[in-house]
């Protein structure tokens, strides 16, 4: 399982870079289109906007995988054995129900309402469920990072009797 997520990783890393890269290059010819060109063009900012969404849902899988998502670790950073294992693995599980329920569930019945009737973005004429496709994909990728971190979560230290 860990060569699989690992693969899967690095092929995020590849989505997510070619992702900015198109953001960047979008935006920048946004910028030449309106101020050098004098003539805006009307696709770049709806494109921009939408690959937005894709960078930060992708990204938020990427960095829950790399530890290094937003968190409040006041609290936990003070707890140790026992009682750090379970707000660690309270944690992971409250992820996983996040992502499974909210992300997954909800982002398949986003994108299917979306597709049927078929609602379509003004300036690029794509069909929103592709873009909101990202929603339950991110969870996906979430959920199968949080089911690896609870199969690898340890107990640092044996549970005492009194803790």
């Amino acid at each position: 399982m860990k060569a699989i997520l690992d693969g899967i990783e690095k092929v995020l890393v590849y989505l997510l870079t070619a992702l900015v890269a198109l953001i960047v290059a979008g935006v920048c010819w946004q910028v030449i289109s309106r101020y050098i060109l004098q003539a805006p063009s009307s696709v770049t900012e709806e494109l921009a906007r939408f690959l937005l969404i894709w960078i930060g849902l992708f990204g938020a899988a990427y960095a829950y995988k790399q530890d290094s998502h937003l968190g409040l670790d006041i609290l936990t950073n003070r707890m140790q054995g026992c009682r750090k294992f379970i707000a660690t693995l309270f944690a992971h599980l409250c992820v996983l129900t996040f992502s499974v329920v909210v992300m997954c569930i909800g982002g398949v019945a986003l994108v299917k309402l979306t597709l049927d009737p078929a609602q379509t973005s003004a300036a690029l004429e794509v069909q929103m469920g592709y873009i909101y496709a990202a929603v339950p994909l991110s969870g996906l990728l979430i959920s199968l990072f949080a089911i690896e971190k609870i199969i690898n979560c340890k107990q640092t230290q044996v549970c005492e009797q009194g803790e």
